[in-house]
């Protein structure tokens, strides 16, 4: 018989959330295409669910033509209608009006850095922070760390980027790994006595 893993507090029950958990939350992401997806994605979050939006994942690759930044900065007021009339995405003007704003300054960076990744990863020097929390109640929303890349974000033109949302894009492209120390996806994995 075999026992489940420990994991962070956070997935309940819900297949979707644990696969993301389990797959993906904290894992080091250097592909400019999935740096793109979780911004959009981060973004469309705010004021919603994480598991609403995984729901949707689907819906966005679709309707964001696979989060191509460069597909997606060459929308117009046409692709705002469309997005606007597509029920697999959040349907939210604003939203999708900065998502489009977004990947224009997503190519700006990558234009003066070679990469959004090596940009992000810049604030960091290329090293994942590690936390090593025992409760769900220490991982903070957010840290100096997003407050520092969330302001140079908004000063590069970028929206829907707040330092909570930033912080979440963090821990989604394992810049930072918030897994509790108990967590089998943390690196430093300390287990608890089950006796």
């Amino acid at each position: 018989m075999s026992l489940e893993p420990v994991r962070c507090p956070w997935p309940t029950s819900d297949p979707l959330m644990l696969r993301y958990h389990d797959e993906e939350w904290g894992v080091p992401v250097h592909e400019d295409r999935k740096h793109f997806e979780f911004l959009i994605l981060e973004g469309a979050q705010a004021g919603l669910s994480w598991t609403t939006i995984l729901r949707k994942r689907e819906g966005y690759r679709a309707a964001y033509r696979g989060f191509d930044p460069a597909a997606v900065a060459r929308f117009n007021q046409r692709s705002v209608e469309r997005l606007l009339a597509d029920p697999r995405i959040v349907r939210n003007r604003l939203k999708i009006s900065s998502s489009i704003g977004n990947a224009r300054a997503f190519l700006g960076v990558q234009e003066e850095h070679g990469s959004f990744d090596r940009y992000l990863w810049g604030f960091v020097d290329g090293k994942p922070v590690v936390n090593r929390w025992t409760e769900l109640s220490q991982i903070p929303a957010s840290t100096p760390l997003s407050d520092r890349v969330s302001k140079d974000l908004r000063q590069r033109g970028f929206r829907f980027v707040g330092t909570t949302i930033v912080y979440a894009h963090l821990q989604a492209v394992g810049v930072v790994n918030d897994h509790l120390l108990s967590c089998f996806r943390h690196p430093f994995q300390v287990q608890p006595d089950r006796a």
